[in-house]
């Protein structure tokens, strides 16, 4: 379908919208039923399912005055991609629903889904189907559909005496967002890293073939969800400040700020770094860097100390 380049959602409707984003999605051959009936239909030989969804909204989770519409796309199928692959697991299908104003450019909601799409292509998933509305602010929420090779890693099999590790940026994304917070665009990878992550998809899967014993995504910051972790295994996490990798954009962030660049690493999400536990005396995988020890006890320390505050995002 030909869409002019200044129409908006009210010129072409639902269903306009609809054609228009058909041309975008390609399908897998584990897609057996597409976009366009009431449901779709996808093969899992596996048997098991792994199922998560999240809710984006306008001016909460990210500003169209900060990013192009192509890489919110990226960020909203990221952080759906990336609950999977905390799991072990290799996403196969999304859907997406958009809530928006009858006044949003076609052109951005397009770009949008060229985001979702290429984000999504880089594990093989496939946008299947979805769902629109008016709304009056943009809201987009993805369901992603996966699988693993074996049982998946939950956030509940930490024991004392695992060690603790990471994979993937951490705090750059937090960075940037302090940055853009400021209204400065610079240092660029940081502003880029908030704008696009960059999760290490393969970590996850590799991870659980090596024996991961737990693991979670980092979505709203690192103490916090690491807290998740230890809180669902009945464990003590302690961290070595030490041994995070603390990037020369985050010093350079953090000198002008007046701020602890490790606080950065710390407290910060969006980058969808992993963190996973692995029984004492066996090695990580390759790009997996070892940060702390998990004890007997509860809560996350920092070189034995407690952190001040939540330790990231809340939402409420």
């Amino acid at each position: 379908m030909r869409v002019p380049a200044d129409a908006t959602l009210a010129d072409i409707g639902e269903f306009g919208l609809v054609d228009a984003l058909s041309g975008i999605y390609a399908q897998s051959e584990r897609v057996l039923v597409g976009p366009g009936d009431d449901a779709a239909v996808v093969s899992f030989p596996d048997g098991r399912v792994m199922v998560s969804t999240d809710v984006l909204v306008e001016s909460r989770h990210f500003r169209r005055d900060w990013a192009e519409a192509l890489d919110i796309g990226h960020r909203v199928a990221a952080a759906n991609l990336s609950d999977v692959n905390a799991m072990g697991g290799r996403a196969v299908a999304l859907t997406v629903g958009l809530g928006a104003p009858p006044s949003l450019p076609v052109a951005w909601a397009l770009d949008l889904a060229r985001g979702i799409a290429e984000e999504s292509g880089l594990v093989g998933a496939s946008v299947v189907g979805g769902d629109l509305t008016a709304a009056d602010q943009v809201v987009v929420s993805v369901a992603v559909l996966g699988e693993g090779s074996g049982p998946p890693v939950l956030r509940s099999g930490a024991r004392p005496g695992d060690v603790v590790a990471i994979a993937g940026r951490q705090g750059w994304a937090a960075g940037g967002l302090a940055v853009l917070t400021r209204g400065f665009r610079s240092p660029r990878a940081l502003v880029e890293a908030y704008r696009r992550p960059q999760p290490p998809y393969d970590a996850g899967p590799e991870a659980a073939a090596a024996g991961a014993t737990a693991m979670i995504d980092v979505s709203d910051g690192l103490l916090a969800d690491v807290g998740h972790l230890a809180r669902a295994s009945g464990v003590a996490v302690d961290l070595a400040g030490d041994r995070f990798e603390v990037a020369e954009p985050l010093h350079a962030v953090g000198a002008a700020l007046g701020a602890d660049p490790l606080g950065f690493v710390l407290t910060g999400g969006d980058d969808h770094s992993l963190v996973a536990t692995f029984v004492a005396g066996s090695s990580p995988p390759a790009g997996w860097r070892v940060v702390g020890e998990v004890r007997e006890g509860e809560g996350v320390t920092v070189d034995g100390v407690p952190p001040h505050g939540p330790g990231g995002h809340t939402h409420f």
